[in-house]
């Protein structure tokens, strides 16, 4: 490259944030999308891209701490994330617990630890050991102490009192810059493998993390796009990777008359339930966030470049608390990944065997809908995985100019010009 950058350069300016969801196998989605990022984005600003401030839910927990251990190597560390999710195999990592459908039928009928609490279907000790093997947690806070990064979050759900506590490291062991709230619970900690594990614990699928006498699951139940986090800790602008893909519009005409739907199977609504509580909730932040951007932009066109330090003032609120411009970049799938899963688990070269892979060509062979959400919880399969990388890299280059014009802007942005 032409130029170098360095986090650690005089002048500070303005911070990015990386906000990364969760859905299971859709994470390799992200690590295209990062690929292109840190690849071509960076080779037309002639600079490695900065990225300060890492807010992830589940399995997006998982690629922002493995960003964050190798913030020294701008482009090295998607490479990495890329040679782990490309290595992925079914059989390791979803292995049926002896007793995972008796404690889930036990638990629905009230006779044993809530299903939440006790009952899923696969162990975690595979996942446990991908994760302390392929992320060196003590290089987080030396990238954070070496001002390599600024901010590193990730979301849980603390399943009794059902509020997502987001873990939170900063440099020099900052407490959050904000309080709790009736549903987000902010605590200081050290990134370690068991907070990742507490995000990464989908409900049914694998047991919940204990933490300090507290029980926590996947932290996409309240929070799978953590947008709050990475604002309320200063970032000027947002990249944000969101895993659901949304369908056009169809014409009225195109709709399936009354009458001939197919009836949807449980294992059906058991992958739309999910999406609904892990999925479905990022475009209302979206909303409210573009709100607040068309609100203060016309206040300041009406009363002057004051006008929300002016508001903020009024309103008796710190510059973190908000009322503040974020400029976003909001890159999700163009195809449908459930539609994708269903495609790969039917193809002949699908060959895994047992009674998992029996079920798994099951939902993809009748799921009514044709988009086997259920196989995109479970098809962590490194094959599948690079067909993800690739369409989120050919998706991120949809998005060339804006992700370059949102990099040049904050690097020309003084810090304390944010919070004005």
């Amino acid at each position: 490259m032409s130029k170098s950058h360095s986090n650690t350069e005089s002048k500070p300016r303005a911070k990015m944030g990386l906000v990364l969801g969760g859905g299971a196998a859709r994470g390799a989605y992200e690590v295209g999308v990062l690929e292109y990022i840190v690849e071509e984005v960076a080779q037309t600003l002639g600079y490695d891209v900065p990225l300060d401030i890492l807010s992830g839910t589940s399995v997006g927990a998982i690629n922002c701490c493995t960003l964050a251990a190798f913030a020294e190597e701008p482009r090295a560390r998607v490479a990495r994330l890329k040679a782990v999710w490309t290595g992925l195999r079914i059989e390791k990592l979803l292995r049926p617990r002896t007793r995972g459908v008796t404690d889930l039928l036990r638990g629905l009928l009230g006779r044993g630890p809530s299903v939440f609490e006790g009952g899923a279907l696969f162990e975690a000790t595979y996942l446990e050991h991908l994760i302390r093997s392929s992320i060196p947690f003590e290089r987080i806070d030396t990238n954070l102490r070496e001002g390599r990064l600024s901010a590193v979050t990730v979301s849980s759900t603390h399943i009794a009192s059902g509020r997502t506590t987001v873990f939170v490291q900063r440099r020099r062991a900052q407490p959050p810059p904000w309080n709790a709230t009736a549903n987000i619970l902010p605590r200081a900690v050290r990134l370690r493998p068991v907070h990742v594990l507490a995000s990464a614990a989908v409900p049914l699928l694998f047991p919940p993390v204990q933490i300090e006498g507290r029980y926590y699951c996947d932290g996409g139940l309240r929070q799978n796009v953590p947008l709050s986090p990475a604002r309320r800790l200063g970032a000027a602008g947002l990249i944000v990777i969101n895993p659901r893909y949304v369908a056009p519009p169809l014409p009225a005409a195109s709709h399936t008359p009354r009458g001939q739907e197919q009836q949807p199977s449980p294992l059906t609504l058991l992958g739309k339930t999910l999406n609904a509580l892990m999925l479905d909730r990022i475009d209302n932040d979206l909303d409210r966030l573009e709100k607040v951007n068309d609100l203060l932009d016309a206040g300041c066109r009406r009363y002057g470049d004051d006008f929300t330090a002016g508001l903020r003032e009024e309103m008796h609120r710190e510059p973190q608390a908000g009322l503040r411009r974020i400029d976003v970049v909001h890159i999700r799938p163009s195809q449908n990944i459930g539609n994708l899963c269903a495609d790969y688990v039917r193809a002949p070269s699908f060959a895994l065997g047992g009674v998992l892979g029996r079920v798994m060509k099951r939902l993809a062979d009748t799921d009514a809908t044709r988009e086997a959400d259920l196989l995109s919880y479970l098809l962590l399969d490194g094959d599948f995985a690079a067909q993800l990388v690739d369409l989120g890299h050919a998706d991120a280059k949809l998005y060339h100019d804006e992700l370059c014009g949102l990099f040049e802007r904050l690097r020309s942005m003084p810090e304390d010009a944010v919070l004005a």
